[in-house]
């Protein structure tokens, strides 16, 4: 059962727009919404209802500034996406952006997450950082199982970071943290096949095929500050490799180019992470990314599929539509 919070909030009056849009605009049934943004009938319903009493619905409905109902659907429609949420960012420096996202993300998961859920996260992601530090705790357990889809070693602070990112997102939601105790990045190849012999290792990967949220950032083939502070990248070396084969972008080291299509180099078989056709069995994967240098990682990946919903900034959502 996905929990709801009463107080107004500009999250709130995002998805009263977007409920009311999709059954006054779209004629969609309240089961049919529902089910499109993974909410319960009652909820649907009763948010409808909160719609009217803030004058969202009138005789049509009233989008509140900074709401982008109309550019999410297009969004849906041109992506074939499952929903997405556009963010309305006045400042368009990253740590604004990061900052915004990741409030828009932290209301996504506190008003959709079910009981039971398999929960998958990426370990190094601004995006993702900015969403734990802006959920509320649930009121209720949702005992779901959290777990790490990309190693989190590294460099000295980098095991802390990771884990600080699955542990807090497990105790906000009330739920079991499973750490992958692994680089990102292995020195090579068999140093990577070792490391998969690793009991708590495997205990994270056996739960990859059984993920049903998967919330992941999106990133450039640059490196962000955040990941090369970590130690998990490649040389500049294998970077330009990376280019030269048409990489735009990854999740969770993953790479793929402009139209979505893996660019599978050797040195993938260094990485210790979720693989893009194992994420693609979640029934939802959030794709938290926004930003000028993100542009074409996120057009890989929506071309690509390799996620279902998006959460990014007005910008990127207008530039994403030429």
């Amino acid at each position: 059962m996905p929990y709801y919070q009463n107080s107004t909030t500009q999250e709130e009056l995002r998805l009263m727009a977007k409920i009311a849009y999709l059954y006054h605009k779209q004629n969609l049934k309240q089961s049919e919404i529902a089910e499109q943004l993974d909410l319960s009938q009652a909820t649907v319903s009763r948010i409808l209802n909160r719609a009217v009493d803030e004058e969202i619905v009138r005789i049509t409905v009233n989008i509140p500034t900074g709401v982008y109902s109309g550019l999410e659907e297009e969004l849906c429609s041109k992506y074939g996406l499952k929903s997405a949420i556009v963010v309305h960012c006045e400042d368009e420096s990253d740590e604004a952006v990061f900052h915004y996202l990741g409030s828009a993300a932290a209301y996504y998961v506190e008003t959709t997450i079910g009981k039971n859920e398999v929960v998958g996260l990426s370990s190094w992601s601004s995006t993702l950082l900015g969403m734990v530090n802006s959920m509320h705790r649930l009121p209720k357990a949702s005992k779901a199982k959290v777990v790490q889809m990309l190693g989190g070693m590294g460099n000295p602070s980098a095991k802390i970071y990771a884990a600080r990112i699955t542990e807090q997102f497990a105790d906000l939601v009330q739920g079991t943290p499973i750490y992958l105790p692994a680089p990102g990045l292995a020195r090579s190849q068999q140093v990577r096949d070792d490391l998969m012999t690793d009991p708590y290792v495997r205990e994270a990967f056996d739960l990859f095929d059984r993920i049903t949220l998967a919330i992941v950032g999106i990133g450039s083939v640059e490196p962000s500050k955040l990941l090369a502070s970590s130690g998990n990248i490649f040389s500049t070396d294998e970077l330009n490799a990376l280019q030269e084969a048409g990489a735009v972008g990854d999740i969770c080291l993953r790479f793929f180019d402009v139209n979505g299509a893996d660019v599978s180099l050797p040195l993938d078989k260094r990485v210790v992470s979720i693989q893009l056709d194992q994420l693609a069995q979640a029934k939802r994967i959030v794709g938290v990314a926004g930003g000028r240098r993100k542009i074409n990682a996120i057009r890989g990946a929506l071309n690509g599929k390799h996620i279902n919903i998006l959460i990014t900034d007005h910008i990127s959502a207008i530039t994403l539509m030429d």
